[in-house]
This record gives structure tokens, sequence and C-alpha cells, in this order.
């Protein structure tokens, strides 16, 4: 049990005044019981004191918080704040603290891009159209989406994915541009053209909690269900929608053999597989980063 110092010294008080109360109860035992007229004492001296003291101080100390890490920020004598290790601090740290469970970064290993990702728990306003904007323009020509989309051209000249681009440096060099105009088409209608017309929300909001079972079923339904810009749940048509324009779009500078509607609609699902993939990664990304890699920003 724990006590305010207010009533430490109310209680302090009252020890005093049992103290003091004994002697003058024995100075009224003394008095002779011959007289037919009953006067009654005043209170001791002593026994008043205390009482009023312990008032006294109780009222002084009635608006202080029984924690003093509960207020605002201690000073000491000297006017500066509390040194570290004071409860006051601690519990500043303990309000922002950055590894906290379900905490996002905003890069994920100080190098791929995580703006769209939201810490669990975690309440902010509606997405404007300038950040749906921003996002999409940031996930399109950051430095980090050139090193990936090399390494996607790579690797889908050494599969020979587009026999009509050939091998080679020239063949690379196809291999890499499509692949450029594929990221940078799929992120602007995924992110800001779909999601502006119908106002949804395209950020990726943590569950940061639960079994893995249940999380991993949370973050790749996120292909299916997104947010509106007040908050609500709905179907994610930015996501479903905006990969199938994409996927259309793309027919215009692939060749001819790549138009086909089965093409069309392998590049769609292949889409849409990748960026469930994507959300998953993001869900698990704080616990991975709390234990092994304690980024903080």
């Amino acid at each position: 049990m724990r006590f305010s110092k207010g009533s430490s010294v109310f209680v302090f008080g009252l020890l005093l005044g049992g103290i003091c109360a004994p002697a003058a109860k024995a100075s009224a035992d003394e008095l002779p019981s011959e007289g037919t007229t009953l006067e009654v004492q005043a209170p001791s001296r002593h026994g008043a004191v205390a009482y009023l003291t312990a008032v006294s101080f109780d009222v002084a100390y009635a608006d202080l918080p029984d924690d003093p890490g509960s207020g605002v920020q201690q000073q000491t004598a000297s006017g500066e704040p509390p040194p570290e290790g004071s409860g006051s601090t601690l519990g500043a740290r303990a309000a922002v603290d950055p590894l906290a469970e379900g905490r996002q970064t905003k890069r994920i290993l100080f190098v791929i891009p995580n703006f769209r990702a939201v810490s669990a728990d975690q309440q902010l306003p509606p997405q404007s159209v300038k950040e749906k904007f921003k996002t999409a323009t940031l996930d399109s020509v950051d430095y980090s989406d050139f090193i990936f989309v090399s390494g996607q051209a790579a690797v889908a000249q050494a599969n020979n994915s587009y026999p009509e681009f050939r091998q080679g440096a020239k063949g690379y060099g196809r291999y890499y541009w499509h692949t450029l105009a594929d990221s940078i088409n799929e992120n602007y209608w995924v992110e800001f053209i779909v999601p502006t017309a119908l106002h949804q929300d395209t950020r990726y909001y943590t569950l940061g909690s639960g079994d893995i079972g249940k999380r991993m079923g949370y973050a790749f339904t996120r292909v299916m269900v997104t947010r509106t810009d007040e908050g609500h749940e709905t179907f994610n048509f930015s996501e479903i929608l905006g990969a199938g324009a994409f996927s259309g779009l793309a027919n215009l500078y692939y060749p001819s053999q790549e138009r086909t509607l089965t093409k069309t609609y392998q590049r769609w699902v292949t889409n849409l597989a990748i960026d469930g993939c994507t959300f998953a990664f993001k869900e698990i990304w704080p616990d991975i980063n709390n234990a092994l890699f304690h980024q903080q920003d």
C-alpha cells in the first residue's frame, strides 16, 4: 500500500494526539467524583496542536500527486530538470519508446522504403491527395527503387523472360527500362490515381499483436481490404483496380507477343501476390527489427 505525503503527516498527527490523549484522560480521572456538576474539559493542549498540525499539512499537500512522475516534469531546487533515471524521465521514455511493439520505421534496414506503413495503434489524420501523390512519387523515384529494378532486370534477363529483348548489354537495357516503367506505372495507379478518385487510404496499418497466423492472415487480406479516408474498412479497389489498370497499360510498351490476355492477367496476379507478400513482411518487420537490428528510424 502506498501513502501520500499528506496522509503520512496526518497519521503522524493522530499518533502524536494519541500519545497526548492518555495524559489528558489521566488528569480527568484524578478529579473528585463527589461533585454534582459535570464539567467538560477542553482538549489537551498537545492533542489540539497535533490535530491542527496534521490538518494543515494534509491541506498543504492535497493538490500534490502521489506519484512524482505523474505530473508535470519535476525540477530540482536549482530549477534544472531532474537527472536521468527519475520517474518523470523514465515515464517519458516509455511513452515514446522507439522499439515499442508494432512500431514501424521509415525504411527497412535503412534502405527499403517503408513510407506507407503505420505503427500499431497509431492514430493519423485522413490521408490527403498531396500525401498520396508524395508517397507514390517517393516509391517510384527513391534511390533504392533503381537498385531493385536493376536486380529484377538482371534476373528477368537471366531467365530469358522476354526473348524479344535478347541478351547482352542492349538486351539488359530493354529489361531495365521496361521493369522501371512497370514500377512507376503500378505505384501511381495503386497509390495515387485510384485512391484519390475513390477516397481510399493507401497506408498499411500494422496489427502488431496476436499470434503469427492471425497477423499473416491480416496482412494478406489487406490486398482485398483497406480503409476509406474517413477511417472505415472497405473493399480495396485501389489495389485491385490499380493493379489491373497498370497491367493493361503495360501493353502499350511491351512487344506485341506479350500483349495477350493471358500475359496481362499474369502481370495483374503477379503484382497482387507481390503486394501481399510486401504487406506480410511489413507486418513482422517491427518484430525482426526489435530482435536483431534495433533500428530506431
